[in-house]
């Protein structure tokens, strides 16, 4: 199934414009910061990641802007995986009703901010009625789960119809698939955890095949394809400029050099 060329255009084209050289360059130097300086990178990626999804509501969706709001006026924004709640106060500059959904209580905690509007719970099962929120989205977290697909199958089901669903996901084979194992990964999963540990003296925070899974590129394309919950209005590289999009439709080499994928579904 491909969405009508007018919907992928409208979807990609706020997007496109922040999408500059500078901006991938800035989020490249904050990711080695995510272990020594989490406060650091995850808000600097939750501002990016609530402008991505303004930029897509303001081209796709069914409720305009109020100037005296925000760029998400008064809309339900589920996060799928949202962790020590670093993305609420962005998400309420923009006048939304932030609600996190997250499974492990530790990570909930670990930042120390409040959590007044977090839910206990599985993306692969979410604790939510179906057709309840106008945006749901998962931000680094399908590699996290050993059933992607049956997570976003789960976002589109909570989401009303019309609603967006933005699943963006970090590849295996892509550079910082192994996260803080960094390149070891190509060597296999189970290699690079005991190499971690030996140099490190602890297990990585990630564990290949507990908490890091094998997730691509194409399969992530073909779900989005062929869905019958939603309709796929646009798949982008996540952090890289715009004249580098292009990868995201050359087979293999993109399961390298995407890095991320972002995925943008109208729910049915």
């Amino acid at each position: 199934m491909t969405p009508p060329a007018d919907h992928r255009s409208s979807a990609l084209r706020a997007v496109a414009r922040r999408a500059t050289f500078g901006r991938s360059l800035g989020l490249l130097r904050s990711f080695p910061l995510e272990q020594s300086d989490p406060d650091a990178f995850y808000s600097g990626l939750a501002r990016d990641t609530v402008e991505l999804v303004a930029d897509l509501w303001s081209e796709s969706g069914d409720r305009p802007a109020d100037p005296a709001i925000g760029r998400l006026p008064e809309l339900t924004v589920l996060d799928v995986g949202g962790g020590p709640g670093y993305f609420s106060d962005a998400y309420a500059a923009e006048g939304a009703r932030y609600v996190s959904v997250e499974p492990d209580a530790g990570e909930m905690s670990a930042a120390g901010l409040d959590q007044a509007g977090s839910i206990r719970g599985s993306g692969m099962s979410l604790p939510i009625r179906s057709d309840s929120v106008d945006v749901c989205i998962s931000s680094n977290v399908a590699e996290h789960v050993p059933e992607p697909w049956t997570m976003a199958e789960e976002m589109c089901r909570v989401t009303r119809p019309g609603g967006l669903v933005v699943v963006s996901y970090t590849l295996w084979y892509g550079p910082f698939g192994g996260h803080e194992m960094g390149l070891t990964h190509y060597l296999g999963g189970e290699r690079a955890r005991r190499m971690y540990e030996r140099r490190e003296g602890h297990p990585p925070k990630n564990v290949y095949g507990e908490s890091l899974f094998e997730v691509g590129c194409a399969e992530g394309l073909e779900w989005a394809r062929n869905t019958a919950s939603g309709e796929l209005l646009a798949a982008f590289p996540r952090y890289h400029p715009r004249w580098a999009w292009w990868l995201v439709r050359a087979p293999l080499i993109r399961e390298v050099l995407v890095s991320n994928l972002v995925l943008v579904l109208r729910a049915r």
